[in-house]
């Protein structure tokens, strides 16, 4: 009884295991299209030059 409640366990942490990082690829990657967007969208600073779209 033991080991198919070890084999179990094993197989459910693993599937939360691949869920949570398969949810963690697409939030990279909607950072990162957000962060590839903010250089075509910045506004244009003093003196003409384009500053930077965030404020840290």
């Amino acid at each position: 009884m033991a080991p198919l409640l070890v084999v179990l366990l094993l197989a459910l942490i693993l599937f939360g295991a691949g869920f949570a990082l398969k949810a963690l690829w697409w939030i990279a990657v909607v950072v990162l299209v957000v962060w590839l967007l903010g250089f075509l969208v910045r506004p244009a600073g003093t003196g003409g030059r384009r500053g930077r779209w965030y404020r840290w």
